[in-house]
């Protein structure tokens, strides 16, 4: 027999289907860039608005309030994780 390979040494998936595409919108990723900006610049703050907050010195923490400006804009971003 040649290099042909039987369907039975194919890798089985699981019962779930993986879903293609992205899973965060483009819009969500500029959200995101702008929370990394603003950072930079020392201008993000952290908590509620009315300029009350710390600035926020954390990579994650930008990352974590851009994805949540994302969220509020309906822009597509999944869910957040229950802890």
């Amino acid at each position: 027999m040649a290099q042909g390979r039987s369907s039975s040494s194919r890798r089985k998936s699981s019962g779930r289907r993986k879903s293609s595409g992205r899973r965060y919108g483009k819009a969500a990723g500029k959200t995101v860039a702008s929370a990394m900006r603003r950072r930079k610049r020392g201008t993000l703050k952290s908590g509620k608005g009315g300029g009350k907050g710390g600035r926020v010195k954390s990579r994650k923490q930008a990352i974590a309030i851009g994805l949540s400006e994302a969220r509020k804009k309906g822009a597509k971003v999944p869910a957040k994780k229950a802890v």
